[in-house]
């Protein structure tokens, strides 16, 4: 029996006590190019994810946060997180394309938007062209000095579907983001660092996964349900023009306080906090 194309296990967070979910692609010797087969390992395991937080927030009734799923880091086995489609048996970009619901039943970045906690990629090698929109459809980029991006929709006659035309953009500027996609050229990891299209570099000596595993955990430290919520302003808003995210986060914020400031948990909380003696303290 062949192995799994994607690979799911489950990490424990030594600080916080909580633990990540950890999703590989699993093609190493073929740089884990995607077929059909990793498309559809690869929505099962993030669907069942979001299907797994969905059913924890109905049971506690809290709108989120009774889980101990932290994060999800999305990375790759080998040398590379994705070179892109396996052209021996690519998805159909029409499929990928369509928002018909048996089309998004198989359409892998969908279910990554719904999973409700942060999606950290852990990136190295070749981030191409699909690939490199697996890898924007996650929350917060992290790479290594081995990270090289590379957009190739233009070179080959092909149209991005996973949202690489508009989330690209959005990250680097829309200059730097017609230097990438019409030029298809190459982006190394410190120059995506300088850009922002990667929000962090794992120190030499040490893997992106090991530091999206460092982030997950500092994420896990902090308050659940908050961590969802506050997620889901940054989200929600920055798909809006400025005033509608404004709005937005009042909503959402308004909510939040209608639910907790009843029992004065939330200010106790920050009280009890800001009087311990013994929490670490930032020096200016």
């Amino acid at each position: 029996m062949p192995p799994p194309v994607v690979l799911v296990r489950s990490v424990d967070l030594p600080r916080s006590g909580r633990r990540a979910v950890v999703i590989s692609l699993n093609r190493p010797k073929r740089h884990n190019c995607f077929n059909m087969q990793v498309i559809r390992e690869l929505s099962a395991a993030f669907r069942s994810v979001a299907e797994e937080v969905r059913r924890s927030a109905e049971a506690h009734g809290d709108g989120g946060g009774g889980h101990d799923l932290a994060a999800v880091v999305f990375t790759g086995e080998g040398r590379s997180f994705c070179a892109g489609a396996d052209l021996t048996d690519p998805p159909s970009p029409l499929h990928q394309s369509s928002d018909l619901p048996h089309h998004l039943a198989l359409n892998p970045v969908h279910h990554m938007g719904t999973v409700g906690v942060p999606v950290i990629a852990a990136l190295k090698g070749h981030v191409v062209t699909g690939g490199f929109e697996l890898a924007l459809a996650c929350d917060i980029l992290v790479g290594d000095a081995t990270t090289r991006f590379r957009d190739t929709h233009v070179k080959f006659g092909l149209a991005p579907c996973w949202g690489l035309s508009q989330r690209l953009q959005r990250r680097v500027g829309p200059g730097r983001a017609q230097m990438v996609s019409l030029g298809a050229g190459a982006v190394g990891g410190q120059q995506a660092l300088g850009w922002g299209l990667l929000d962090d570099l794992a120190a030499e000596g040490t893997s992106a996964l090991d530091r999206a595993l460092e982030i997950a955990d500092q994420i896990g430290t902090n308050n659940p349900a908050m961590v969802e919520r506050y997620r889901r302003a940054l989200v929600e808003g920055g798909a809006m023009d400025l005033a509608r995210g404004l709005q937005r986060e009042r909503e959402l914020g308004m909510a939040h306080y209608v639910e907790v400031v009843g029992d004065n948990s939330t200010f106790e909380g920050a009280k009890d906090f800001m009087n311990d003696k013994e929490r670490p303290r930032s020096k200016l």
